[in-house]
């Protein structure tokens, strides 16, 4: 359903010449096919969905290299890609809603301070895509200590 989605607004975009859209959802499927090779096999829904957010996430990435190094002009064209790949993560969970999730596993599971890449996995899998996972690492850790 989403790789029909993205296949659908790549069309459009293509027939639209949006210079922006078609090169991030190019770069996208392209990601999306490599996982598969990968895989040896289709993807289902969350791999798309981990593939999308890992891309959200190199553009992120370079986005703070790119402001160390002055270049704004590249900072403009990354976070509009991103823009685009953002559209098709599901909506992200605020704070408070991601600690709670955060204080059940930890307490269904006793974790302690050794425990942070456990409770980061289990908290990863029940969030699916609602929260980056700096933002989960920093609600984890506060917890933990």
């Amino acid at each position: 359903m989403l790789l029909q989605q993205i296949d659908d607004d790549l069309k459009t975009a293509q027939k639209e010449k949006n210079e922006v859209h078609t090169s991030a959802l190019r770069n996208l499927k392209a990601a999306i096919k490599n996982a598969e090779i990968e895989k040896g096999k289709s993807l289902g829904e969350d791999e798309v969905l981990s593939v999308l957010a890992k891309k959200v996430k190199q553009h992120r990435d370079s986005i703070e290299s790119f402001k160390a190094g002055g270049r704004t002009d590249l900072v403009e064209h990354e976070e509009a890609q991103m823009s685009v790949l953002q559209k098709y993560l599901p909506k992200q969970m605020d704070e408070t809603e991601l600690a709670a999730i955060v204080k059940s596993v930890i307490e269904s599971t006793n974790a302690g301070v050794a425990d942070f890449g456990k409770v980061m996995k289990e908290v990863i899998s029940k969030v699916k895509g609602q929260a980056d996972g700096n933002a989960i690492s920093k609600i984890v850790k506060e917890q933990l200590k």
